[in-house]
């Protein structure tokens, strides 16, 4: 069994598809013959304070074995100088690079750029969560095509949606951060009080604070309130029954390195609205979704009058969608290509 360390920081039971990603990697890659030891950085990434670079330097530092898997939120914010002190070897996990997180001061963002580009030219191998996230690392951040593999998140069998009817259950799912774009959907949805819907938005609200709250007035100023429901985070059965509950998924995130619960959704055989930022425009087949420019209000309220309001329209998508999930990798696939990534750097 070969012996390896990933770091990832803060708490590995966030809800969310890249802490998601970490632990299936840390269940099922023993069946691949790697243990992967979990290292907890601290919960400052991307953004560490010096005590908190000090830190993950400490702990980087003793990890045991020294070949580590260092997911992409800590990596991208190392600097350069602290990777190369680092023994043994480092390999670099990335579902989507730092700097294109929306809502970042453009200094912030420029700075993020630079580290992540100088810390990824000190990884032994870089590991990207998606085809677009790899021809992004290649052509912006000059990591060279040997030191590249892909591995895409895996997504398991779930039985098909089964919806309500009306009034139409619309659902998105994911932390409520700027680059979701959950702004973007209040005010789509602002057009269409004429139409029977709710909406549910199942996401951390403790991710990004200011724009929850920024988020909730948006609702109350718009009188969605009885009609918009910001749910949290929410457990796994609990999300299993919005799933099925729903009639109508909708995205509209600014960018993803992949889409984890676009896939999600495809499982559930749920017609979708969504925006093409990053890999979504990918990761969906057209049959499957109705798809939208990023930050267009207008086109994506579109889409969604025409998803609410005709039944043949919604059930034509999720037999697409449902086709389309079938056929999406397991999250086995994704843990042996990683095992068979990190055999390699070990070699």
């Amino acid at each position: 069994m070969l012996e390896i360390a990933f770091a990832v920081p803060g708490c590995l039971d966030a809800p969310t598809g890249g802490y998601g990603y970490a632990r299936k990697l840390l269940a099922l890659a023993p069946g691949f013959g790697v243990n992967l030891t979990p290292i907890r950085l601290p919960g400052g990434f991307p953004h560490p304070s010096p005590d908190e670079l000090a830190e993950a330097e400490r702990l980087l530092s003793a990890s045991r074995p020294p070949l580590r898997l260092v997911d992409g939120l800590a990596y991208g914010a190392l600097p350069a100088a602290l990777v190369r002190r680092l023994p043994g070897a480092t390999l670099a996990l990335v579902h989507h690079p730092l700097a294109f997180e929306s809502g970042l001061a453009p200094e912030r963002r420029d700075a993020l750029l630079c580290s992540e580009r100088e810390a990824l030219a000190e990884a032994r191998h870089v590991i990207a969560s998606s085809r677009f996230t790899a021809r992004l690392l290649a052509a912006d951040f000059n990591v060279p095509a040997d030191k590249l593999s892909i591995a895409e998140p895996g997504t398991e069998p779930a039985p098909r949606a089964k919806g309500t009817g009306l009034p139409v259950q619309v659902l998105a799912v994911g932390a409520v951060s700027p680059r979701k774009g959950y702004d973007v959907l209040v005010r789509a949805l602002a057009g269409m009080r004429d139409l029977e819907w709710r909406l549910t938005i199942a996401g951390s609200l403790d991710r990004a604070p200011q724009a929850a709250n920024a988020l909730a007035a948006l609702i109350a100023a718009e009188g969605l309130a009885g009609r918009i429901a910001l749910a949290g985070a929410v457990d796994d059965a609990t999300l299993a029954r919005l799933y099925d509950r729903a009639d109508v998924f909708v995205s509209p995130s600014l960018f993803e390195g992949y889409g984890m619960v676009l896939a999600e959704a495809m499982a559930r055989g749920l017609p979708i609205v969504a925006s093409t930022g990053g890999a979504a425009a990918e990761t969906l087949p057209d049959a499957a979704a109705i798809k939208v420019p990023p930050g267009d209000a207008a086109r994506l309220a579109a889409g969604l009058r025409d998803m609410i309001a005709d039944a043949q329209l919604r059930r034509r998508f999720a037999d697409a969608s449902w086709a389309a999930g079938q056929a999406l990798p397991r999250w086995s696939e994704t843990a042996a290509a990683i095992a068979a990534v990190l055999k390699r750097a070990a070699a």
